[in-house]
C-alpha cells in the first residue's frame, strides 16, 4: 500500500525565510527518485534546484510558478511505495502521513541546504490512471495505510444546520490561518467533504476581492490627485509598480540597512595605471598561447586589495552592534560585484589572502560564469569580509560605493582611460584610474582609510611594490 508523504520547502540556509517558485521540474503523476530535483526556486541569494528526499509518485503540487512560499510550507506530496495508478488514487486532500526516519529507506534524510545526496535522478514517467478510476482534484490523495479520522464541526452549512466534514487537520489549519469560515463552503469531495482545493479556491477568491478593492481605492486616489485633463491633451499615464522581491528585494534591504546602520565616509584618489597595464601585458605574454588563462585587471586589483588588507586589518572587520565591539576577521573572503540579468550579486572568493593573482582570477572567472547562469549557491554569495566593485566596466570614472553590510569597507574602481598626466615632471598621456574607498568610520579613522587607499594607489602606479608581499 502507498504511503503519502508531504515534502515541505526546506530551510535553504543563511537566514532565508521564503522562496519564489520559478519552474516546476515534475508534474503530478510523475515518478521521482530520491534526491531528484523537483522544483527550481529563487531566493534572495540565488537560484536553487530543490531535490525531494522521497522516491515515488507525485500526487500533488502546491504553489504556481511565480508564487512565493515560506520555509516550511508544503511543496508537494509523494506516494511512496505506489506501484500502479491505484496506489496514487485521489482521496483525502493531501494530508501527509508520518515522515519516515532517515534510515527507513524511503527517503534520503537530507532535507538539504540547496542540495541532495547526489543520487542519480531517474527518468520521469507519468502514471496514467485506469479508465474506471474515479476523478477528483489533483491535489487530493489517499493514504490507505490508515483511515484519517473525520473532524466534525457542528454549525450552519450554506444556510442549513448540520455537520462540517473536514478530513485533514491541514485543511482546518489552513482555513483558520486565512480566516475562512468552513460553514460557508460547499465541499467538492464525496458526501460534501471539504477538501484543500475548496479552501484554496476560497482563499483565492478572498484575495481577488481584496485586491480589487485596493486597486479601486488606488485608482480613485490617483484620479483625485491627478490634474484636470483638458480637451485635446493626453491623459496622464498610470504609474508602474514593480515588486521588490527576490534578488532585487534582498539588495534593497541590504543597502537600506547599510545606510541606516553604518556611518560611512568616502575618500578617493586618481592613480596612474600605465605600469599596471604594462605588467599585466607582460604576464600574459609570458604565459604564451597555451600557458593558461589570462590574468585580468580585476584579478590584479583583487591581489592588491589582499596585500593592503594585510597592512590595514581594521578594514577587514565588522561591528557587533549588540556587544559594541569591532570584530577583526582572521581571513579575507573577497566579494566582487557582478551585474547579471537577475540584478546585482556579489560572489565571494574564499580565502583570497592565500591566493596569488592567477588563482584569484580563475576563481573570479568561475564565479562570474555561475552568476550569469543563475547557478550560484547561497554559500557562494555570503560570508564576504571586503568587497571590490569595478564599476569602470559601465564607462564611468567614479562613484561613492555603499558598503556591503555587514562589511566595513568597499573599494570602487572606475574606468582606466588615457588622460593628460604629469609624469617625471612633464605632461604626458597616461592610463589613469580613479579609486574610491567607502569605509565604516566606526572601525577606523580617516588616517587608516587614507593609508589603505594610498597603498593601493602606489601598487597600481608601481606594481613592483607588491613584490614585498608576493
Amino acid at each position: 500500500m502507498a504511503q503519502v508523504l508531504e515534502f515541505k520547502l526546506p530551510d535553504l540556509g543563511e537566514g532565508l525565510t521564503e522562496a519564489e517558485i520559478v519552474r516546476w521540474l515534475v508534474e503530478v503523476g510523475d515518478v521521482v527518485a530520491i534526491d531528484q530535483p523537483v522544483v527550481e526556486v529563487e531566493t534572495a541569494k540565488a537560484m536553487v534546484e530543490v531535490p525531494c528526499p522521497y522516491g515515488g509518485v507525485v500526487t500533488a503540487r502546491f504553489g504556481e510558478e511565480g508564487s512565493e512560499l515560506p520555509v516550511g510550507a508544503p511543496l508537494l506530496t509523494v506516494a511512496v511505495g505506489a506501484t500502479d495508478a491505484s496506489s496514487a488514487a485521489p482521496g483525502d486532500d493531501g494530508a501527509a502521513a508520518e515522515e519516515p526516519s532517515s534510515g527507513s529507506g524511503s527517503g534520503s534524510g537530507n532535507v538539504l541546504v540547496g542540495y541532495g545526496t547526489g543520487a542519480p535522478a531517474a527518468r520521469r514517467r507519468r502514471i496514467r490512471p485506469e479508465r474506471n478510476t474515479a476523478s477528483a482534484a489533483p491535489a487530493v490523495v489517499s493514504a490507505p495505510s490508515r483511515p484519517a479520522p473525520v473532524a466534525v464541526a457542528v454549525g450552519e452549512v450554506n444556510g442549513r444546520q448540520g455537520p462540517v466534514a473536514v478530513v485533514s487537520p491541514l485543511v482546518r489549519r489552513l482555513a483558520r490561518q486565512h480566516e475562512i469560515d468552513l460553514r460557508q463552503l460547499t465541499g467538492s469531495g464525496p458526501d460534501g467533504l471539504i477538501l484543500r482545493a475548496d479552501v484554496d479556491s476560497a482563499i483565492r477568491r478572498a484575495g481577488e476581492a481584496v485586491a480589487e478593492v485596493e486597486a479601486r481605492t488606488t485608482a480613485e486616489s490617483v484620479v483625485a490627485a491627478a490634474p484636470t485633463v483638458h480637451a485635446g491633451t493626453a491623459a496622464p499615464a498610470t504609474a508602474e509598480r514593480i515588486p521588490l522581491r527576490g534578488v532585487r528585494g534582498a539588495v534593497a534591504d541590504k543597502l537600506s540597512r547599510s545606510r541606516s546602520e553604518i556611518p560611512d565616509a568616502t575618500c578617493w584618489v586618481d592613480a596612474d595605471a600605465t605600469e599596471l597595464m604594462a605588467a599585466r601585458a607582460a604576464m600574459n605574454a609570458a604565459s604564451g598561447p597555451s600557458g593558461g588563462p589570462k590574468v585580468s585587471v580585476l584579478a590584479l586589483l583583487a591581489r592588491i586589495c589582499t596585500a593592503a588588507l594585510a597592512r590595514y586589518p581594521e578594514l577587514n572587520s565588522t561591528v557587533d552592534t549588540a556587544a559594541r565591539e569591532i570584530v577583526r576577521l582572521p581571513g579575507v573572503h573577497l566579494g566582487f560585484a557582478a551585474q547579471t540579468e537577475r540584478g546585482l550579486v556579489v560572489p565571494v572568493v574564499r580565502d583570497a589572502h592565500t591566493r596569488n593573482a592567477e588563482s584569484i582570477g580563475a576563481e573570479i572567472a568561475r564565479l562570474t560564469e555561475l552568476a550569469r547562469t543563475g547557478k550560484l549557491s547561497p554559500a557562494q554569495l555570503t560570508g564576504g569580509t571586503f568587497t571590490l566593485n569595478n564599476y569602470g566596466v559601465f564607462g564611468v570614472d567614479g562613484s561613492t560605493p555603499i558598503i556591503n553590510h555587514p562589511e566595513a569597507a568597499m573599494l570602487g574602481v572606475g574606468r582606466i582611460m588615457p588622460k593628460p598626466w604629469v609624469h617625471h615632471g612633464e605632461l604626458a598621456v597616461r592610463q589613469v584610474v580613479q579609486l574610491s574607498l567607502t569605509f565604516d568610520h566606526r572601525v577606523c579613522d580617516g588616517g587608516t582609510a587614507g593609508g589603505f587607499l594610498r597603498y593601493v594607489a602606489d601598487c597600481v602606479e608601481q606594481p613592483a611594490v607588491l613584490l614585498r608581499t608576493l
